[in-house]
């Protein structure tokens, strides 16, 4: 199917752009830092890195620091500081030896990526022996007693040696494992002092987490940043997650970026560096009485020299949206006439909105995202209160409505493209209804060779979309179509009809014409556990329908009597119950559930994805549940809750039926978890 051309805002990404008052939380987003970004490079100019010793009242005796000053450094200038801790087997030459830190900055200020800064690596023992020789519990109480040394004796003879901004808007603190623990427990103690905190792999000497903010509504407006990054091999992740969880519960922007395969090593925290600093020291609009000034203008983003690229769900050769490769994103609205402009619906991409976007010269808005997920994701723009689509990308039925959409590349990931390979096609039908009393619309794909042999029959794969969207949702924005035309190409699934029916009987667009659909895609949206009564669908934005239990009823009617009738007698497919599969995601994950349960002799391959999952419990009938139903397949993303689905789908397995838990990684509820459900799932059908 052809994309549809929409009317949606623009949403762009600059590649060294303002951020907005409050940075906002990516839940997971991770792009590896390019080669060579830690790396000595030749030809430009380098930073300077210098040990330096401070009479400490604190502890009673000098301490030594290392201070890196940026290219260029010169006393007529007055420049930023990063304070950056160490672990506890380190000290102040630690990021210095296994971190690169000099080499980082430079590259980044040479790129023009980073606020050229100062960064301070201090030794985080206030003890006379500053060393790492004694054990652990010997050396805590001189890690808790530094944050008196570092505000009484460190910050201050660093504003008195060096050239520095001497205010919290102009100060930051992070650091690794222990320092990282020890960034968050002072610099959230410390707003008055700190506006920008990071947390690298943070170690258990952080506070816990109801702890660590006593006053959310205070901590929201002090702080310009906190970001918090972890490998998700880290033994320490309990940590970062505590955290991060807790942030999501008061409501408090942050960045969370969690490393594939990391663990708690140099290669996390010098991409937690490459980042953070990236963020930091950022201008911006602050302050009760802004809001009634005049915008500021400012230099419209030049992107003519950047690595950054249009997405590809831009429309009429837009050039923003775009997306660099670290996955930010730059977002451009012209609006002269405006007073405010902001991302408001921004659903996958991070949480904690709305994003404010910055006037420039000309009346162009444009706002720079931290990194963002990968996949696809729906946003929409308020301009002066008026929410709208972006006319400069592709719009998608989503949230109960047409919705903006931007595709976020995944590095090195192709599997749901359109390939140089043979492809099907995907086909509209209309049909009536006895049972709605309206003339209903499906989406069907036929595999490859379809037409090529008119005597070949096909089996059938019934697959359903989620609360808010419709029958378009798995073929624009799942690219199902795509999915199965790679894997069959490659041997890896059978050739196969798939069968997208609107599944919100009484709900949004039911019987008319669309041209995308969009599912409840919001990160970290709920899925009823297994047995449990299902509740309204929680489309984003859009309207709230009947209970799932009813959509179920009613659609399982008109799929039983009207549409698999329909569609064998119209199409070539195998019509018996071995060559009939069912799948749904979310709200048509819950569906498939209660219509396969109640018609196993319609249904042999069931899949439900972030949709509940079946329990031994919920069959009625265990022989005839194993004589018929060949596999059942649960998923979820890893950032939702699936541990019910995983432990239901092993105590199936017990009990002496095929059953598959699939985790996708470092996702939640949203397209690429199902995307890659589709692709582990369609290899699994219809075999031998």
């Amino acid at each position: 199917m052809s994309r549809r051309i929409n009317v949606l805002f623009a949403f762009a990404v600059l590649a060294v752009a303002t951020l907005p008052a409050h940075a906002q939380a990516v839940d997971g987003s991770f792009a590896t830092p390019p080669d060579g970004f830690d790396v000595r490079r030749d030809g430009i100019d380098h930073g300077k890195l210098e040990m330096v010793e401070y009479d400490s009242t604190t502890v009673g005796v000098k301490r030594k620091a290392q201070v890196y000053t940026p290219p260029g450094y010169s006393k007529d200038k007055q420049y930023p500081v990063l304070y950056l801790l160490h672990g506890i087997g380190g000290d102040e030459n630690e990021w210095a030896r296994g971190g690169s830190p000099n080499m980082i900055l430079d590259n980044l200020i040479a790129d023009k990526k980073v606020v050229p800064m100062i960064v301070v690596l201090p030794n985080g023992r206030a003890a006379k022996d500053a060393t790492a020789r004694d054990p652990i519990p010997k050396q805590s109480p001189a890690f808790a007693a530094f944050e008196k040394d570092l505000l009484v004796d460190l910050i201050p003879f660093i504003e008195k040696t060096y050239s520095v901004k001497a205010d919290r808007e102009s100060r930051a603190l992070a650091g690794l494992s222990m320092g990282g623990g020890q960034a968050l427990n002072f610099g959230l103690n410390n707003l008055d002092t700190f506006a920008w905190v990071g947390g690298f792999s943070p170690a258990p000497n952080t506070k816990p987490p109801a702890d660590l903010i006593k006053n959310p509504v205070e901590a929201t407006k002090s702080l310009r940043l906190l970001y918090i990054i972890c490998g998700d091999q880290d033994g320490l992740m309990r940590i970062s997650q505590g955290v991060h969880d807790m942030l999501d519960d008061k409501k408090i922007p942050h960045v969370y970026q969690v490393v594939p395969g990391g663990r708690h090593d140099f290669k996390v925290w010098k991409s937690g560096l490459y980042y953070f600093s990236q963020l930091l020291f950022r201008e911006q609009e602050q302050g009760k009485n802004k809001a009634d000034e005049p915008p500021r203008e400012k230099q419209a983003p030049d992107t003519s020299s950047d690595e950054s690229k249009p997405a590809s769900t831009n429309v009429n050769n837009s050039a923003f949206p775009r997306i660099h490769s670290d996955l930010r994103i730059t977002l451009q609205l012209k609006a002269p006439e405006a007073k405010k402009v902001q991302v408001v619906g921004n659903f996958g991409l991070g949480k904690g909105g709305p994003w404010e976007m910055q006037r420039g010269e000309g009346g162009v808005w444009t706002v720079t995202t931290p990194p963002v997920i990968a996949g696809f994701h729906y946003f929409t723009l308020s301009v002066d209160g008026l929410v709208i689509n972006d006319p400069a990308s592709d719009i998608f039925f989503g949230t109960g409505k047409p919705t903006s959409g931007i595709e976020i590349p995944e590095n090195g990931v192709d599997f749901y493209h359109a390939k140089d390979v043979p492809h099907g096609e995907v086909r509209a039908r209309w049909y009536r209804s006895n049972v709605t009393g309206q003339v209903r619309h499906c989406m069907i794909y036929t595999p490859p060779d379809y037409d090529a042999d008119p005597q070949k029959r096909y089996p059938v794969l019934y697959l359903q979309h989620g609360a808010g969207e419709d029958e378009t949702g798995w073929s624009n924005q799942g690219h199902a179509n795509f999915i199965l035309d790679n894997l069959i190409a490659a041997g890896k699934a059978k050739p196969m009809i798939v069968v997208m029916d609107n599944g919100s009987v009484g709900g949004p667009r039911v019987g008319a014409a669309r041209s995308g659909a969009a599912s409840n895609s919001q990160p970290g949206a709920a899925a009823t556990p297994a047995g449990q009564p299902a509740a309204t669908p929680p489309a984003p934005g859009g309207r709230r329908g009947r209970g799932f239990g009813d959509f179920a009823s009613t659609f399982g009617k008109i799929l039983i009597e009207e549409t698999i009738p329909m569609i064998d007698a119209n199409y070539r497919t195998l019509a018996d119950q071995p060559h009939r599969a069912m799948a749904g995601l979310s709200m048509g994950g819950m569906q498939t559930r209660q219509i396969t349960l109640a018609n196993l002799d319609k249904f042999s391959h069931i899949g439900i994805f972030s949709g509940g999952s079946i329990a031994p419990t919920d069959i009625t009938d265990m022989a005839t549940f194993k004589q018929k139903v060949k596999i059942v397949f649960v998923s979820y993303g890893s950032r939702e809750n699936g541990a019910s689905g995983k432990a239901n789908a092993e105590s199936l397995q017990q009990a002496g039926i095929k059953s598959v838990f699939y985790e996708s990684p470092n996702t939640a509820h949203e397209w690429q978890s199902w995307r890659r459900s589709l692709y582990q799932f369609a290899p699994l059908l219809f075999q031998d």
